[in-house]
């Protein structure tokens, strides 16, 4: 039940319980001053009907020593003194006073249909009244709870754009005072904040990044001229590993910008499949097996695509294990190993950098891909499938153009 049902149910519900207590009260006062006043008019009949017998007066209306009186009438002026009785055993309600005189009981009674039909078309207004009353109420409170329920929609749905990388949404700011105003400037807030922060940490990791890019490269053009042997195989290697992680800091740098473009020609994702696959394993101590199910042509940027995927077959090699399979399916690549399975964090929140859930690396290289994959406007999902093991899905159905041609190829 949403909230919007969940307040104009509590204000329905408050103004119909309302409504029946003001009822319940309006009917009983009504009631009581209706039997008190017909009481005071009975008895000041029955004062007047007492003297007269006294006087030896007798008046058509007056009762002496009547053969039928209520019981609980009988015995309450059996020791003496008046008393009335609301009888209600017949078909129509009579109203009794009796009074002692001597031996002799002195009664009169009066109808109590018209004040009990009066009483009851009180409560058929009443009745309405509160229906009307309860609808109405209804109706403001799904009213005023649509508007509210509109304004917090919004706050949510620009949460999560900020929690999807879209650090430029912004909530409208509207008059007033009250908790929805206040978490929409909550909300902007935050947005500003988180979004000052993370563009001070792209600067410092970008400024990083260029301020080694030199010291780096004399690094490895130094250790090409080293004479050969195994301490200069071991400096030229950890030289190339501190370039290649310099490079993807750089990449990761501006990935998280909103300058990154993507420059599409129309290729055969197998073909570029299976070339991103050679790029990972150029070392040959891993291979992966490529499966074409059903080639396509995609119209993409085919350097990102290459980037994607061969950092996803590194990862699988990396913190996964053989043997590794990449599956083509229409526009639908598929990298699968047969390690322990991604990490239920990854799973929850998706890649992020500086992260891993293996104990090793950065997390720079599912980061890149996640952002290339953004660039490209390509679904990237991770998943760990029942048979064991983790499986990356880079879907580029959007992408694939039917009777295009290959670019390169002649028409």
């Amino acid at each position: 039940m949403g909230l919007r049902t969940k307040i104009g149910v509590a204000i329905t519900a408050t103004a119909a319980l309302v409504a029946v207590i003001m009822g319940l009260v309006v009917h009983h006062r009504t009631a009581r001053n209706q039997l008190e006043t017909a009481r005071e008019a009975i008895e000041g009949r029955l004062v007047t009907a007492v003297e007269d017998h006294a006087a030896g007066v007798h008046r058509p209306r007056t009762l002496v020593n009547p053969d039928h009186i209520p019981g609980p009438l009988r015995k309450a002026v059996e020791g003496g003194g008046r008393a009335t009785y609301l009888d209600r055993s017949g078909s129509a309600p009579v109203l009794w006073a009796a009074g002692r005189l001597g031996r002799d009981t002195i009664v009169v009674k009066h109808p109590y249909a018209r004040q009990t039909q009066n009483l009851r078309r009180l409560d058929e207004a009443l009745w309405w009244a509160g229906g009307l009353g309860t609808a109405f109420a209804g109706v403001v409170g799904v009213g005023l709870a649509t508007v509210a329920g509109r304004r917090l929609n919004a706050s949510a749905r620009t949460a999560e754009r900020i929690a999807d990388g879209d650090f430029s949404a912004r909530l409208k700011p509207r008059g007033g005072q009250d908790e929805i105003a206040r978490l929409i400037v909550a909300v902007n807030t935050m947005a500003d904040a988180l979004d000052a922060r993370l563009q001070a940490e792209r600067e410092v990791t970008s400024n990083i990044a260029h301020e080694l890019r030199t010291p780096v490269a004399g690094l490895v053009a130094a250790a090409a001229v080293l004479p050969p042997g195994r301490p200069a195989e071991m400096v030229r290697e950890r030289a190339e590993r501190v370039r290649a992680l310099m490079e993807d800091v750089l990449e990761v740098a501006r990935l998280d910008g909103s300058a990154e473009r993507a420059d599409t020609e129309v290729r055969a994702l197998g073909e570029l499949t299976r070339r991103a696959v050679r790029s990972a394993v150029a070392d040959g101590k891993e291979t992966a097996e490529v499966r074409v199910v059903r080639d396509c042509l995609v119209e993409t940027d085919a350097r990102r695509v290459e980037r994607i995927l061969a950092n996803l077959v590194t990862n699988a090699f990396r913190h996964g294990g053989g043997p590794v399979t990449v599956e083509v399916d229409g526009g639908t690549v598929r990298v699968r190993d047969s390690g322990p399975g991604f990490p239920a964090d990854l799973l929850a929140r998706g890649p992020q950098r500086f992260r891993t859930g293996s104990g090793s690396g950065l997390g720079l290289g599912l980061t890149i891909a996640a952002g290339q994959a953004r660039v490209l406007g390509a679904g990237l999902a991770f998943a760990n499938p029942g048979g064991g093991g983790a499986q990356a899905t880079l879907d580029l159905t959007a992408s694939v153009r039917n009777g295009a041609r290959p670019a390169g190829e002649p028409s």
